[in-house]
């Protein structure tokens, strides 16, 4: 649909490996930007340079609500396309530096957009079935859908194992007898923890 122009997307990773990309703050200067790179979102664009110009030409930042303002004016333009936002792996954001925590703020971001109503924005927010996640989205959501304790998901982790175990890449895994290998093969599967 992005590629026919009959709608936009920003996409978000949540990647614990990198501490940029665990903050609340890179979360939604993602989407903006993103938001406002697509050519034929001029009005996105026009949002984002105001922004700019009064912030002193980027010499200053602005503050996080002045960036959530900015969020919701792109959204609530007249006349939007379907617009998909993809907060990916939340998770992993962090959940315990700050009062509130970038989680915290993240999901609070998450239900002051539902809470927009806007029948062309579509949010898919992916994570590992945490129980402050949960709690949180499940009476904002729509749709859910859990891949963890599903049987096609763990036989995908087996399966993947499996393919390093038995490959030749590993000079070390050669030497190993086949029920060591099948005993790796199960202890990792059985605790991947639907990951």
């Amino acid at each position: 649909m992005c590629d026919a122009d009959r709608a936009s997307m920003a996409y978000f990773y949540f990647d614990f490996r990198d501490t940029d990309k665990q903050h609340w703050r890179h979360l939604i200067t993602s989407l903006l930007t993103q938001l406002s790179s697509d050519s034929t979102r001029g009005r996105h664009c026009d949002i984002l340079s105001r922004l700019y110009s009064e912030n002193d030409g980027g010499a200053q930042q602005p503050s996080d609500d002045t960036l959530k303002s900015c969020l919701k004016e792109m959204l609530t333009l007249p006349d939007q396309r379907p617009i998909y936002l993809i907060i990916d792996a939340l998770d992993e954001c962090s959940n315990t530096s700050g009062i509130p925590s970038h989680r915290n703020r993240v999901l609070q971001l998450v239900k002051e957009l539902v809470d927009l109503h806007l029948p062309d924005l579509h949010i898919c927010v992916t994570s590992r079935p945490e129980v402050d996640i949960r709690h949180f989205l499940e009476p904002l959501t729509s749709r859910r859908v859990s891949l963890h304790d599903q049987s096609g998901q763990m036989k995908d982790i087996e399966d993947y194992v499996r393919s390093v175990v038995y490959s030749d890449s590993e000079p070390i895994m050669r030497r190993w007898k086949d029920e060591d290998k099948e005993l790796v093969i199960a202890t990792l599967s059985e605790r991947a923890d639907g990951m």
